[in-house]
């Protein structure tokens, strides 16, 4: 099993738009992504500088992606 990285909010973002996620809006510190493609999920992202592990495990999951998936990103 791969280690998560250490990454930020703004960072996590710029790896999600390369699968077709856009920046929807922003409300707060948490930045809200939507994918350009059907199913048009909805992600929210905190703009941390440091993501915490769950958090970043949950947000990966939820964009239908797999760690291996995520890490050749």
């Amino acid at each position: 099993m791969s280690r998560l990285p250490i990454i930020s909010g703004e960072d996590l973002c710029k790896k999600l738009k390369k699968v077709g996620y856009i920046k929807d809006h922003q409300t707060g510190s948490h930045i809200i992504l939507r994918n350009e493609r059907p199913p048009f999920r909805r992600l929210t992202v905190p703009k941390h500088k440091e993501i915490a592990k769950g958090t970043l495990r949950a947000i990966i999951r939820q964009a239908g992606l797999t760690l291996e998936e995520f890490s050749k990103l």
